[in-house]
């Protein structure tokens, strides 16, 4: 699992950041977007007409908060108040 882009989330959007990340080999998923709850960090995939295009389990999602959180830490790009 590994993350492939990540930037700065739009303005208003919420989010820590948005990230392309490589679930596994083959399986990508785009315009993820790693987002600060009352239950910890959680990863959402992008919406079509109001229901959700990709869906993760806890541990996948744990996994991919886990690595985006890290390049948010390292990355200087990321606006880390756009949230």
């Amino acid at each position: 699992m590994r993350i492939l882009h990540i930037r700065s989330p739009q303005a208003g959007e919420g989010a820590i950041a948005r990230f392309d990340a490589e679930i596994a080999p083959g399986i990508r998923a785009y315009g993820l977007r790693l987002v600060q709850s009352k239950a910890g960090l959680r990863v959402f995939g992008p919406s079509i007409r109001g229901g959700s295009a990709v869906t993760f389990s806890p541990d996948i999602a744990n996994a991919l908060a886990a690595i985006a959180e890290r390049e948010v830490a390292r990355n200087d790009s990321i606006e880390h108040s756009a949230a």
